[in-house]
């Protein structure tokens, strides 16, 4: 049974394009609905962290290290960090974790 590529491509690109049209196309007017606006606001980061987390956790060579990574990454964050030294943090835990 032989399949046809560019129906696959044709049918991704389709489901693309429509979940990026449709809301504009039958949303006119502002949303004001509170929990509607919130989960938009926070679906950008959401969908950033699912893509992230897997590889944070697999980059350094062990969980472990990637987790000590991570933990070292949110609590300098948290402390008002920017990303070049939250970035570099990260990476010399992940350097020292593969010395252990």
């Amino acid at each position: 049974m032989r399949h046809n590529t560019y129906i696959y491509i044709f049918i991704m690109f389709a489901v693309s394009y429509a979940l990026r049209a449709l809301p504009l196309t039958l949303i006119r007017r502002q949303i004001r609905n509170r929990t509607i606006r919130s989960f938009l606001y926070y679906v950008p980061y959401v969908t950033l962290a699912v893509m992230t987390f897997p590889a944070i956790m697999e980059a350094g060579g062990t969980p472990a290290a990637g987790l000590a990574a991570l933990a070292v990454g949110i609590v300098l964050a948290w402390f008002g960090a920017g990303l070049f030294p939250v970035a570099i943090a990260c990476s010399l835990v992940v350097f020292l974790m593969s010395f252990l």
